[in-house]
Order: structure tokens, then sequence, then C-alpha cells
């Protein structure tokens, strides 16, 4: 793993406050590149697009049934799949706001969906303890295969060059290597909610329900560090890597934002943090290239856009 660049500044300034939802918000990514637009999901069943800087919705998709759980944005922008309640994923033309195909196989809800690199294959995790493969190239109904070694639901996946990560409520994560086709199981001893792998692919942070945010070796599954202070008990929420991966930033059950360094899992100041949302923080995402950006998504309903004195735009 790349050696630290220095602790990562936390949160300090809220730029915009994205607030169309009604309801509570699960699930926020941003566009890839530099592309300056966000996506955002939840409980009301819409999915609707941002413009971050100018803080208006630009449009919304309103196909979803049931509560949207998960989204993930193609490379190059023009498509993104969405999964929830409804047992199908979705398959969206960003421009048109159609969907281009919808995809079911799964008989639960769908936590989690991920693309691989040039968005030919799509994975989804589900309730019903499986991690399904489609081949996006091909008009068959049938995944190209069908991941059942989870006992409980599946709420986390990560899609690598070579591999796929999931995590499961059966504290579990799992990595299974497609060209080796060998599997590893990490035990992490709760409930899984998120796994997000470092950019070299190295370690992963693994977020679980004991209020905890470990970091493992990718290659041996062992933990390397534990991030904790925060509220995490009963909510999905996500954890990630800071820019330059120096620090660790998780949003809690009580509306605050954590960030830790890196290597001596101190917290960052302000700690604690102050209560930035009203209900528990749902999801957190560093802009892919914007130095000092995140987005939050709540409970509350709202989506918020925070940039630090480190940014260009502030």
């Amino acid at each position: 793993m790349a050696p630290s660049r220095g602790p990562a500044p936390t949160p300090r300034t809220l730029h915009k406050t994205l607030s169309n939802h009604k309801g509570p918000v699960h699930v926020a990514r941003y566009a890839k590149g530099t592309a300056k637009y966000v996506l955002s999901g939840g409980q009301d069943r819409t999915i609707r697009l941002w413009n971050p800087d100018l803080g208006n919705e630009i449009k919304s998709y309103a196909a979803h049934g049931y509560e949207v759980l998960s989204i993930s944005v193609a490379h190059d922008n023009s498509r993104f799949a969405s999964s929830g309640g409804d047992r199908q994923v979705f398959l969206w033309d960003v421009m048109t706001g159609q969907t281009i195909r919808r995809i079911s196989g799964h008989m639960s809800k769908i936590f989690a969906v991920e693309f691989n690199e040039d968005a030919t294959v799509l994975a989804s995790g589900s309730y019903d303890s499986t991690v399904r493969l489609w081949d996006l190239r091909s008009q068959t109904r049938q995944p190209i295969q069908t991941l059942e070694e989870a006992r409980d639901a599946v709420q986390a996946i990560h899609v690598g060059k070579s591999y796929i990560c999931t995590g499961s409520v059966d504290g579990h994560v799992r990595t299974y290597d497609l060209r080796m086709g060998e599997l590893r199981s990490d035990f992490i001893g709760n409930p899984v909610t998120a796994v997000v792998p470092s950019q070299d692919n190295q370690t992963y942070l693994a977020t679980a329900l004991d209020a905890h945010v470990r970091l493992m070796d990718m290659s041996t599954g062992k933990m390397l560090n534990d991030f904790k202070g925060h509220a995490s008990a009963s909510y999905r929420i996500r954890a990630c890597f800071g820019h330059g991966e120096a620090s660790v930033v998780c949003g809690d059950e009580d509306g605050k934002v954590w960030a830790w360094d890196l290597v001596d899992a101190a917290p960052l100041q302000p700690s604690p943090p102050p209560k930035v949302h009203d209900r528990v923080i749902t999801w957190i995402e560093y802009h892919p290239i914007e130095v000092g950006e995140l987005i939050t998504a709540s409970a509350d309903g709202t989506v918020k856009v925070w940039r630090t004195q480190s940014s260009s735009d502030t």
C-alpha cells in the first residue's frame, strides 16, 4: 500500500444540500472521472441526478416500485444500474431517463449492484444470500455465474479487475479470485455493511455493525488497523478512504462524520465531530478527483456536499 501522505482534512464546510427526496436516502454516488454529477436513491423509490456545484436537481428517474438501495455508474457515465426492494436490477440510460433493461433472478431485495471496469458485466447481491453475475452483452435471462457461499444477506459488493469482494450479514468478507478460481473468506465477526478496497488492491475497509471499521490485508485476511468511536449498531453505513488514502472516513447513526488517520487510527479533529445530519448517515463517498470534496446521504432525506479549505472551489 502507498505510504501515508499525512491526514486528510475532515469535512468542515457545507457547500450544498440536495433535498428533494421524500424520506431516507440510502445511497449517493459520484459520476466517474471529472464529471460533476451526483446520483442519489432513496425510500421514495426515485433516483435523482444532481449538479452538486449548483445544488439543483437535473433529472428524476422513476420506475422502481420499492425503495432504492444501490446505484452503480458505468465508466463512461452514459448508463447506471440500480436495485432495491423490487428483486430486479434496473439498467438506465442517463440522458433519456428510460430503463434499458430489467434483470430478474433474485428471490428477494437486492442490496448491492456493481459494474465491472468496462460495464460489460454487472454483479448483484441480495437478501437471498446470493451474488449473481450478469453479462450485459448477452440477451440471455440467466446469470453467467451465481455465488452461493454466503449464509445470510449480501449487503456489499466490489468488482475489481480480476476479483469480486462481497460483504455479508453472516459476518464474512469473501474474495473471489476470478483468474485462479479461488475463494478466501475473512471472518469479521459481525454483519458487514460495506467493503471498499484501496486503489492498489492490497487492503480493504470492512464496515461492520459492531461500531468498528477494519483495515484488512487483501491477500492474507489479517487485520491491519481498527477504527472506532462512531455509533453503528443497526443500520447499513459505509466507510471509505479519504483522498490519498491517508485517512478513513465514516458516517454514523448519530448524524456525525468521523475521520481517522490511516496509520495510527487516531480520530482526526474535531473529535468527537459535530452532528451534521438529523438522522443516520447511510452513505459517504469522496469525489474521485476533486480533492477535499465528499458527499453524505442520510435518513433525514438529504444529500450534503462538503468541501474543505483545501478544495479549489471553497
